[in-house]
């Protein structure tokens, strides 16, 4: 989520919702779709005649293995004088806490171009990483082994501090789970961004439902849930991770209003420095003078920036809107959410259809989270989604795929569960 860099002051909260309203929604006709993958690794003993998703050992890679394996690819977070070239087709590589790692794409103006780009940077990142003996498994949550913080930069402390504070699940989301995020424009207008986000809202817990496939996760206390990874990111701190704003006809300036008050994660001092923020505080009390005993100065548009990366809803804005509520998917499934999203937001009238599906069961994330497909209601929401997707798609292959992913939410099969046997999400 990267943004500007601006020293200048912020000296009242209207200028604070103004530029993170600009930041956070850049308008103009809705045309390209981007996304992330990322995986769990693993270091083998060997790769001779081992499936990449089936490794022999389960130990994590050093950071110095990874960026080994990487060359040239390697992240500045791993190594601050690599190049950090892009791979073949665009996509950027980053290393999450745990040792995870995920590829950013390029923009794409269509889902099919998009979906074929990952693939092969996939494929040449897994070449990659065969060549130090690392595994990428396409798997959303560590099953088999604690969590273990790799990265130790700052922010990273910062937030094992903030969430160890509020409970277990924090130590867990940063080192033992894995998603796939779509991207797509905000919105040609304030009109068509409100029609947008009320859509990715409303079908947010359908979806999830849908693509939940992570039943067990190393470490979570007790309780059955079909997105464990899910759980970790509702329970782990509600106010920077819970859905913000529900339906709402003005997000841009709602979506500026809750980011002010959010609790600082942290406050970004000399040489790059966090300082743990006081408990509680906002940025909106930050601005206000409410912490000029405890932070020497006032915040600027840097701080306000950086303050707006340390959000994680299941809908985020940052210029563009970013959806990440979907577990990794198995295999290469991670097209199918490209596909749906894609296809539903494809027009006004599919966006409108959409919303209208989901209706009945907008706001159930805990639900969706613990129970999955076997809600018959969520389940039914999720077929016709799948179902609306498939008539609105430009491309026969996702057609196929899409219809396919609704026969097998009908069924009450988790993504790849069919595969081994289990039922939904359980």
């Amino acid at each position: 989520m990267a943004m500007a860099l601006d020293n200048s002051l912020l000296t009242t909260r209207a200028a604070a919702e103004a530029f993170v309203g600009g930041v956070c929604f850049k308008l103009g006709p809705p045309a390209l779709i981007g996304a992330e993958l990322e995986w769990l690794t693993v270091r083998q003993a060997s790769t001779n005649g081992d499936c990449p998703n089936s490794p022999t050992l389960s130990t994590r890679p050093s950071l110095a293995t990874i960026a080994a394996a990487l060359g040239p690819h390697t992240p500045k977070s791993l190594d601050p004088s690599s190049p950090a070239d892009p791979l073949p087709r665009g996509s950027y590589i980053t290393i999450e806490p745990g040792g995870q790692i995920e590829i950013s794409s390029a923009p794409f103006s269509s889902a099919e171009q998009l979906c074929r780009s990952l693939q092969e940077d996939e494929e040449y990142l897994r070449t990659l990483l065969a060549t130090e003996s690392i595994a990428a498994l396409a798997r959303p949550t560590d099953a088999d082994r604690p969590p273990e913080r790799l990265l130790r930069a700052s922010r990273y402390t910062a937030m094992e501090d903030r969430f160890a504070s509020i409970g277990p699940f924090g130590t867990l989301m940063m080192c033992n789970t894995a998603a796939t995020q779509v991207s797509v424009d905000a919105g040609r207008d304030a009109a068509d961004v409100a029609a947008r986000w009320n859509a990715l809202d409303a079908i947010g817990p359908a979806l999830l439902a849908a693509f939940a496939c992570s039943p067990t996760l190393a470490g979570a206390p007790a309780g059955r849930w079909a997105s464990q990874r899910m759980r970790t990111w509702l329970q782990l701190d509600r106010s920077r991770t819970s859905p913000p704003l529900g339906d709402s006809t003005d997000p841009i300036a709602r979506y500026a209003q809750w980011a002010l008050d959010v609790p600082l994660l942290c406050v970004v001092g000399e040489q790059g420095a966090n300082w743990a923020a006081p408990p509680d505080a906002t940025f909106a009390d930050w601005i206000a003078g409410s912490l000029d005993d405890l932070i020497d100065r006032r915040p600027t548009r840097c701080d306000l920036s950086y303050h707006l990366t340390t959000l994680f809803p299941p809908v985020r804005a940052s210029g563009h809107l970013e959806v990440r509520y979907i577990d990794a998917q198995p295999g290469h499934l991670w097209a199918v959410p490209i596909h749906v999203l894609d296809a539903l937001l494809s027009t006004p009238e599919s966006v409108a259809s959409a919303t209208a599906l989901a209706a009945g069961t907008a706001h159930r994330w805990w639900d969706a989270a613990e129970f999955g497909l076997a809600d018959a209601e969520l389940r039914a929401t999720g077929v016709s989604l799948f179902e609306l997707a498939a008539e609105h798609t430009e491309w026969p292959d996702a057609c196929t795929a899409l219809r396919a992913a609704a026969q097998r939410c009908r069924n009450g099969v988790a993504p790849g569960a069919d595969e081994r046997g289990e039922d939904a999400g359980r």
